[in-house]
């Protein structure tokens, strides 16, 4: 059973759609009870940065997925869901992100005005890690994007892919039981679903 982690901002039916079509059982809630008793858990966001955690926040949301990143069950998140793993944002200064992983998020740079922002359509992955999630991925796949905001990890190792949009931009991490990925999974085809069968078989230990 994967966790589909509503915090009250965002559509997550695509998500839902996804783990439906390759079979998988998941719950949406956010009962943090039933989100520990989980095999894994996945977090989808849309929006602003500050909105999402201010939901989170509400809903308790932020700590049932401290907790169950601590349980090293495996976690997935997804395009904003990458993002609020961090410390915090340009986007919403000030606000404190969950601070799983250590990193910039910031804007994408768009000198001289060459670039439509936020970025949104396919790009190709430079696949760095070629297991966990990205287990049996060609180099060079493609994957849909939807974001302003991009992130440069601090820790270089924790980086599993990478995409160019202008410039080079840390578009998924793997640490330990964190996976996550700034493009969308559920969008993006058989890539997509295959990344998504990584991660359900990540849960089952296979």
């Amino acid at each position: 059973m994967i966790a589909v982690i509503d915090y009250g901002a965002g559509n997550l039916q695509s998500v839902v759609k996804a783990l439906n079509h390759i079979g998988c059982e998941c719950i949406v809630t956010d009962k943090k009870d039933e989100i520990l008793k989980a095999d894994g858990a996945i977090l989808p966001g849309v929006g602003s940065f500050a909105d999402a955690m201010d939901c989170m926040r509400k809903s308790g949301a932020d700590k049932a997925v401290l907790e169950f990143v601590q349980t090293g069950k495996a976690f997935l998140g997804i395009c904003l869901g990458l993002q609020l793993l961090f410390d915090g944002s340009e986007e919403s200064p000030g606000v404190q992100g969950l601070g799983l992983l250590k990193g910039s998020v910031t804007k994408i740079p768009n000198q001289n005005n060459t670039l439509k922002i936020p970025h949104m359509g396919w790009n190709s992955l430079d696949i760095l890690k070629h297991d966990g999630i990205f287990k049996n991925i060609p180099q060079n796949s493609y994957v849909y994007f939807v974001h302003s905001y991009y992130l440069k990890a601090e820790n270089e190792d924790i980086v599993a892919a990478r995409t160019t949009y202008g410039i080079d931009l840390d578009v998924s991490v793997q640490y330990k039981n964190i996976f996550a990925t700034q493009f969308h999974p559920e969008k993006s085809g058989e890539v997509g679903l295959q990344i998504l069968r990584n991660f359900i078989d990540i849960t089952k230990g296979v």
